[in-house]
Parts: structure tokens; C-alpha cells; sequence
């Protein structure tokens, strides 16, 4: 008999029934960065229906994923696709299988500055990324580029309701604890 725990703590971590998915290649077919997968994206969800939690999380796929929902929206039995990638990004981190773990920290660093300023401070961001890389003047040449172009702020550009946007991500905090 098929195990099938890894399927079933998907399907709960998500709220998505992964198993109705019939391949029907549509989410592979509308994803725009297909050709950097090492993995289709129909394909993964047949390795979580099969078991293959390895090969799941340790994917490069569920990291070149751009969260862009072309896929779910594209998915017949409106499986959300992207999600249970972002669900599968957090039980690789969580369990050290993460094949792209920059990725994941980015995003950390990106959501941390969007709570504190309401929107993506970009110097900061890339400053603090950088001295975790402890990789400081690699890409110098293009962000001075960037400066001089006036594409990087040095300041931010804090919106008004700071504390409305704090508010928000609290509430989806909140929302995730009850799952």
C-alpha cells in the first residue's frame, strides 16, 4: 500500500485537495518559466500524490516558481498550484532540504521591510541580504548603475498607514495559526 502521508499533510497545509489533480498539463503548460524547472509543475504534484517527499523538496522547481498564479488560475479543479508550492517552499526550509535557501531568505528580508515601511525598501533589503552573503561588492557595478539612473532609492518611501499595514500582517499571522 501507497503511502500517503506525505499527500495528506499537503492537502491540510494548504486546504487544497492535491488528489484530484488528473494531469491534464495545463499548470505546466501556462507557467511562464517552465524551461528553469527541473520538475514540471503537473509533475510535482504527481510526486506528492506518489509519496516522493524527497524529490518534491528538494526540487529546484518549487524556488524558480514565481507565485504569479497562472497556473492555479489555468487548473481545471482550481487547485492553487502556487500555493502548495509556497507550502512546500516552508516544509523544505523547515526540514533542510531547500535547494535554493537564498530564495527563502529574500523573501524573508523582502516581507520584513514591506512590514516595516509598507513598501519594499530596496536599498535595505539588498543590504541586509548581502551581509548575511557576507558578498558585499559583487554586484557594485549595477547598483551604481541603478543609483545614478535613479532606479534605487537610498531612503525609503514609507507610506502612510504604517500601522494599518501592520495590522495586515498580523491578521494573515493570525489566520496561519489557526490552520
Amino acid at each position: 500500500m501507497d503511502d500517503l502521508s506525505f499527500l495528506h499533510e499537503v492537502e491540510k497545509s494548504t486546504g487544497e485537495k492535491v488528489s484530484t489533480c488528473y494531469q491534464c498539463y495545463k499548470c505546466t503548460a501556462g507557467c511562464p518559466v517552465v524551461a528553469d524547472m527541473d520538475i514540471y509543475p503537473h509533475r510535482i504534484i504527481r510526486h506528492i500524490i506518489l509519496g516522493n517527499r524527497d524529490t518534491v523538496l528538494q526540487s529546484k522547481t518549487i524556488w524558480t516558481c514565481l507565485q504569479c498564479v497562472t497556473c492555479s488560475v489555468r487548473c481545471p479543479n482550481d487547485i492553487d498550484v502556487a500555493g502548495i508550492f509556497d507550502a512546500l517552499r516552508k516544509i523544505s526550509v523547515r526540514e533542510g532540504k531547500a535547494a535554493e535557501k537564498d530564495a527563502w531568505r529574500f523573501d524573508e528580508i523582502f516581507l520584513k521591510s514591506v512590514r516595516k515601511h509598507g513598501r519594499l525598501h530596496e536599498m535595505e533589503a539588498i543590504l541586509r541580504y548581502k551581509i548575511e552573503k557576507k558578498d558585499l561588492f559583487s554586484d557594485t557595478k549595477m547598483g551604481m548603475g541603478m543609483l545614478k539612473k535613479g532606479r534605487l532609492g537610498l531612503l525609503p518611501h514609507n507610506i502612510k498607514d504604517r500601522k494599518g499595514m501592520k495590522e495586515i500582517f498580523k491578521k494573515i499571522e493570525d489566520e496561519k495559526g489557526r490552520r
